[in-house]
C-alpha cells in the first residue's frame, strides 16, 4: 500500500500544488501514475526544509538551496532517471507558478539534470521477427489461443503498438474497408495507424476460431475464461518462444514495437512518420532508433570484414 502523500507547506502553497496537479490531469491528461510521481517528488522537496514552505519562501530560494536538495536526494542512491525526473518536476512546477503570476523564481533552471546513460531499444532482425510470428501459435494448449497469440504479436510488429494498446482493442475497432486503426495511447492521445491486410488476416483467423461470441465494443483479445486478456499471459508466451528460438533472455513483447520502428527506418522511412506511427510526443524519443540502425550497420560491417579475412 502506497504511503500517504504529505506536504511540509502552509495551506496556501498546498492548495497551489493541488491545483497544478489537477491541471496536469484534466488539461494535459497525464496518467494517474505520472501525477502520483510528481506529487511525491514535490512532497520530498518540501520535506527537505525544516519549517513549512510558503509561497514567499519559494520566491526566496536560491541555487544553493536547490543544489543542497539535489545532493541530499543523490545521496540516497536514486537512479539518474529518477533524479532527472525530480528536477523536471520542480522546473515544471516553478514555471507554472511563474506563468500564473504566483511566484517568480528561476533558480531551478540553473540546475542541470544528470546525464542519462544511453540505452538502445532492443530489437530483432527481420528473420527473427518472422520466425517468432510463425512459431507463436505453437506454444498454446488450444488452437484458438495460439491464433490469438499470433494475432497479438503480429499487431505489435506490424503496427508498432504497445502491448497495452493492443490488449485494449475492442471488437469493431478495426474496419477492414479503411485499413486504419484508431489507437488511444499514453495520455489518452489518439492516433491513426495503417493496418496491413496480413495483420487483419491473423485477427480474423483468431476471431473465427474463438469459442466466444463477439458484440460491438467487447474486448477483442480474450483469455480462456472469456475475460479481457492480461498482458502477463503474452509476456509468459514470449518467454517460452524466446527460449525455444534461443533469443536473449531480456526480450519482451515491447521488442516487436522497437523492431517495427527500426525496420521502417532501415527501409528509408523518415523519423517524423515513425514518430506519428508510434505515438511519441517528442521526436527525441524516436531518434533513439537512429542509434539502433547505426549499431546494426556496424555489426553487419564487422561480419563482412570477418568473412573477407577468411
Amino acid at each position: 500500500m502506497k504511503q500517504e502523500i504529505k506536504y511540509n507547506t502552509d495551506n496556501e502553497l498546498k492548495a497551489k500544488i493541488e491545483k497544478w496537479l489537477e491541471e496536469l490531469s484534466s488539461e494535459r491528461r497525464y496518467s494517474p501514475h505520472t501525477i502520483d510521481a510528481y506529487a511525491r517528488d514535490l512532497s520530498f522537496f518540501t520535506e527537505f526544509f525544516e519549517t513549512p514552505l510558503s509561497l514567499k519562501k519559494l520566491s526566496r530560494l536560491d541555487v544553493k538551496d536547490f543544489r543542497a536538495y539535489i545532493s541530499r536526494r543523490a545521496a540516497k542512491h536514486l537512479s539518474k532517471s529518477s533524479l532527472a525526473r525530480e528536477i523536471s518536476t520542480l522546473r515544471s512546477f516553478f514555471r507554472w507558478l511563474d506563468k500564473n503570476d504566483i511566484v517568480k523564481n528561476t533558480a531551478i533552471d540553473v540546475i542541470n539534470s544528470p546525464r542519462q546513460d544511453k540505452i538502445l531499444p532492443r530489437s530483432l532482425d527481420v528473420s527473427q521477427a518472422f520466425e517468432l510470428l510463425n512459431e507463436s501459435p505453437n506454444f498454446s494448449k488450444k488452437s484458438w489461443t495460439g491464433l490469438r497469440d499470433r494475432a497479438i504479436f503480429t499487431l505489435l510488429y506490424g503496427c508498432g503498438l504497445r502491448i497495452s494498446e493492443a490488449l485494449s482493442l475492442n471488437f469493431g475497432d478495426i474496419e477492414p474497408n479503411t485499413q486504419l486503426l484508431r489507437i488511444t495511447g499514453k495520455g489518452n492521445k489518439t492516433r491513426l495507424v495503417p493496418i496491413l491486410s496480413e495483420v487483419i488476416d491473423t485477427i480474423t483467423a483468431y476471431i473465427n476460431e474463438c469459442p466466444y461470441n463477439f458484440n460491438q465494443g467487447d474486448a477483442l483479445f480474450l483469455g480462456t475464461r472469456g475475460e479481457r486478456l492480461s498482458p502477463r499471459i503474452i509476456q509468459r508466451q514470449m518467454q517460452k518462444i524466446r527460449a525455444y528460438l534461443g533469443l536473449p533472455d531480456n526480450l519482451t513483447p515491447h521488442a516487436l514495437r522497437h523492431s517495427f520502428a527500426t525496420h521502417l527506418l532501415a527501409e528509408g522511412t523518415d523519423l517524423r512518420s515513425i514518430q506519428e506511427l508510434l505515438g511519441h510526443a517528442s521526436l527525441t524519443t524516436t531518434q533513439r532508433y537512429t542509434d539502433v540502425e547505426i549499431e546494426t550497420l556496424q555489426k553487419e560491417y564487422r561480419k563482412a570484414r570477418l568473412l573477407d579475412d577468411k
